[in-house]
């Protein structure tokens, strides 16, 4: 099956959506995120279970919908076992028009992907105003997934602290020797984490202790 042409006012939809979600401009060039610019950039932090994955169309754009169970929020405050809902561009698989034509899904270089049963950690940019769509930051740089006590994101945490500096006295000996590994690779999660809620409670960049 072949995508269908689509309306000169569609196709600018798509785009618009697209870019608004997509700061790098071509997803082949994705820009890279450390760690310190993903807390910055993000609207929402939270870790949960990914409990539910679906997709649809809605004004002629493609979305998924992902359904995230709350299990700790960092950045906007959300409820214990509480639901977290967002869509992002594109869909899971082929779906049949109400005209009869067929909308593919999109492969876009570097954007996340969802199973239900997950359990992650993720930096939420701001929804887009006009489609509502949003991503973590960064695409797959903002998703890190749970193996056991380890967190990695889609890049295997490649650069996830590199040009980025702490202050040292702030630090204690577990998030020093996480800093200091610029390999990349599983980092403990529980680290990771706990060193987000401080940088962010404590406001270790607006005072410079993260830079």
């Amino acid at each position: 099956m072949n995508r269908p042409p689509l309306s000169a006012l569609r196709r600018l939809a798509l785009l618009g959506g697209l870019a608004a979600l997509l700061p790098a401009a071509h997803a082949t060039q994705l820009v890279h995120q450390n760690l310190k610019q993903m807390i910055a950039a993000a609207d929402v932090i939270v870790s949960g279970d990914v409990a539910k994955v679906g997709d649809g169309i809605d004004h002629g754009l493609p979305f998924t919908e992902v359904t995230l169970k709350v299990k700790e929020s960092v950045k906007r405050d959300m409820a214990l076992n509480s639901s977290y809902k967002f869509r992002q561009y594109g869909l899971l698989k082929t779906r049949k028009m109400g005209d009869g034509r067929y909308m593919l899904p999109a492969k876009i270089e570097g954007m996340a992907s969802w199973k239900v049963g997950e359990k992650v950690t993720i930096f939420m940019n701001k929804p887009a105003l006009r489609t509502g769509l949003v991503t973590p930051v960064g695409l797959a740089q903002g998703k890190f997934t749970s193996s056991g006590s380890k967190l990695a994101n889609g890049f295997n945490n490649r650069d996830l602290f590199k040009g980025m500096t702490v202050d040292p006295s702030v630090l204690n000996a577990n998030e020093a020797a996480m800093l200091a590994n610029q390999s990349g690779g599983a980092v403990e999660g529980g680290v990771l984490n706990h060193f987000v809620k401080r940088a962010i409670s404590e406001q270790w960049i607006e005072k410079g202790v993260m830079r």
